[in-house]
């Protein structure tokens, strides 16, 4: 087994390992990483490409863009996971905070779970 992997590498196979799509948004609604699955949900499901470094709003429709700024503005409060609903798709949808060492938010993460009620 090869300890010497790089930190980054690490992450990104521990996340992509990860069976739902998870996507990293900076502090600014940013788009800084996708994991496996969320490049599948995005790219190949949804049709966007290159979606790294542009607005989380350019792939959310208007009432997603206001649950998502209500969701975050309580993030920025010190609030933990915020659940947002199911998707279309069947996905229970939430959103999990990130934060530095003193505890401010540097940015927060998209999560998906299939729901298995239908």
């Amino acid at each position: 087994m090869d300890f010497n992997i790089e930190n980054e590498a690490l992450y990104k196979y521990i996340l992509d390992s990860i069976p739902y799509p998870i996507v990293f948004v900076d502090a600014n609604h940013i788009i800084r990483f996708l994991n496996m699955q969320a490049e599948h949900w995005y790219y190949d499901q949804r049709g966007y490409d290159n979606l790294i470094g542009k607005s989380l709003f350019d792939c959310h429709n208007e009432t997603s863009r206001e649950r998502i700024c209500s969701a975050v503005d309580k993030l920025r409060n010190h609030a933990n996971e915020m659940y947002l609903g199911v998707t279309p798709q069947n996905y229970r949808f939430y959103l999990n905070p990130v934060r530095n060492s003193e505890g401010e938010l540097v940015g927060y993460f998209e999560r998906f779970e299939q729901n298995m009620k239908k």
